[in-house]
């Protein structure tokens, strides 16, 4: 790998290559049929894929870029010994490191940076055959913001010529824009992605208010970016605290390189450093653009505001 790359375009390369590799180990561990279900919590799972896949990014970005803060939602994955060497990702995507890096990114230091991990976003739809909505996510923020991010999805198929192949990655850096995929717009009417396992009544109330003419309950915050970005859904609303850093790390920067915006239910950006507490307690609310997002926003009642943010 160049070593005369700035640090973000390198960090960046990285994480597209070790998340197709993470995809692979999804797959190989869906494939055997051995999910080693563990129960976290009430509607919190963890499958062998999670652990196994966490194990990869991070042992294989952190032999790479040592002072780097890694944050992952299965904890610590070095406690369980050695990992297989083919696990080890040292390869960096060649189009990413072709890139120009943004002036205001170009200084940035290995310190500086935490990156976000959800191995496997979407357990829950993974163990139930949804395996659509699965995808692996890698957020890195600097400053406690977002500035690039990858969504894999291991069981999106596409032909290249005669062959069927499984996965693809899209990727978005601040200043740069979005690559993996071909922007769509958004829908001639108002759809809204929300989540498909985690409903309530404050959730279905934010959803009443938006007028829609279509609600589609998917798994997963980075499926439902995705469907922000291809143009199924034009607003993701999600008015509860269900989600975590790593959920909307990677589906915020790469949404944001794509001119969207993603916030919680007040209209307030969330905070990525080391320190920051994991759940995102105030919902999220995303959009494709600004004009949608504010009128999501305006939509909310107070009372609902009120009673995510515990006034």
């Amino acid at each position: 790998m160049s070593s005369t790359a700035p640090l973000i375009i390198r960090l960046l390369a990285s994480s597209v290559s070790v998340a197709g590799r993470a995809g692979k180990i999804v797959r190989d561990v869906m494939s055997r049929g051995e999910l080693g279900i563990v129960e976290k919590g009430k509607d919190d799972y963890q499958t062998e894929a999670d652990r196994s896949a966490q194990r990869c990014i991070i042992s294989s970005l952190s032999s790479l870029y040592p002072k780097v803060n890694i944050i992952g939602e299965e904890g610590n994955p070095d406690s369980e010994g050695e990992i297989p060497s083919e696990w080890l990702q040292i390869e960096a995507d060649k189009e990413v490191m072709l890139l120009e890096c943004p002036s205001s990114l170009q200084g940035v230091k290995e310190e500086d940076i935490v990156v976000w991990v959800d191995p496997l976003d979407g357990t829950s739809e993974y163990t139930q055959g949804f395996l659509e909505h699965v995808t692996v996510l890698i957020g890195i923020s600097v400053n406690e913001k977002p500035v690039a991010g990858v969504i894999h999805q291991p069981y999106f198929k596409t032909m290249v010529g005669e062959e069927k192949q499984m996965g693809r990655t899209i990727w978005g850096l601040q200043g740069v824009g979005v690559g993996g995929y071909i922007p769509a717009p958004p829908p001639d009417s108002l759809v809204i992605t929300t989540t498909r396992s985690h409903s309530n009544p404050v959730v279905e109330k934010a959803l009443q208010v938006m007028n829609a003419a279509q609600v589609l309950r998917v798994g997963g915050a980075g499926y439902k970016v995705l469907q922000l970005l291809e143009g199924k859904a034009s607003i993701y609303v999600f008015a509860s605290p269900g989600c975590k850093k790593w959920d909307t790390c990677a589906p915020e920067a790469v949404l944001s390189a794509a001119g969207g915006k993603l916030t919680d239910i007040l209209g307030d950006f969330y905070k990525y450093g080391a320190s920051v507490t994991h759940p995102n307690k105030t919902g999220v609310l995303a959009a494709v653009n600004d004009e949608l997002h504010n009128y999501a926003l305006s939509r909310i009642p107070q009372e609902l505001k009120d009673k995510l943010s515990g006034n």
